[in-house]
């Protein structure tokens, strides 16, 4: 098997976004994670939440591989195997309804679509007052919230011109018209915010 990948910034996050999860979300909560990664946070939330069960996901088939073998290494039952999931796609491979939608890290790194297709997809997936919930750096206003925001928004673009910081404002506009509504901004630690949007019952 595949050995797992780690990423240097889920062990500087993943105390932090673990402390909100335990606010936002029942014990229980049946909780899909987009855009999973290398599967770190996966494993380090299902541990933590032993009463939830976990469904990570990632269109790429190596961030998969990797998700696959911190599941196998961890040995936890709580957890499924990774979903290949594009969120642009008018349907992803998931069984609902969900507590929770997460997605830690991606809208900044993908294009303007896939925002829209996330919003949409927890939208159809999420049960009646279920939270669509969010990490990553964005602007507030129109502006960056940090200097090294804007420096990091430039590199992002510099990669893909598709791809950026968004702004708070945006994405709840869009949210909105998809019956999502933002009920919490948490300031997280290295300029970065937590959202968490809550789909109308």
């Amino acid at each position: 098997m595949t050995p797992p990948r780690t990423a240097p910034a889920t062990a500087r996050n993943r105390e932090p976004i673990l402390a909100v999860l335990k606010r936002v979300l029942p014990a229980r909560a049946h909780v899909l994670e987009i855009a999973s990664g290398a599967g770190e946070h996966a494993v380090f939330f299902a541990r933590a939440m032993p009463a939830a069960t976990w469904q990570p996901s990632d269109p790429d088939p190596d961030a998969r591989d990797s998700i696959a073998a911190w599941i196998a290494e961890a040995g936890l039952t709580n957890v499924s195997a990774p979903r290949d999931i594009d969120v642009r796609a008018q349907a992803w491979d998931a069984e609902g309804p969900f507590d929770a939608v997460v997605a830690i890290n991606m809208i900044h790194i993908s294009p303007w679509e896939a925002t829209l297709g996330l919003l949409a997809g927890a939208a159809r997936l999420l049960r009646g007052g279920g939270v669509l919930y969010t990490y990553g750096p964005y602007m507030r206003g129109g502006a960056h919230t940090a200097p090294s925001n804007a420096v990091f928004d430039a590199s992002l673009k510099a990669r893909d011109p598709s791809w950026g910081v968004r702004d708070v404002a945006e994405v709840e506009r869009a949210a909105m018209a998809q019956g999502l509504a933002l009920s919490e901004i948490i300031e997280m630690p290295a300029n970065n915010l937590s959202l968490v949007f809550a789909l109308r019952a």
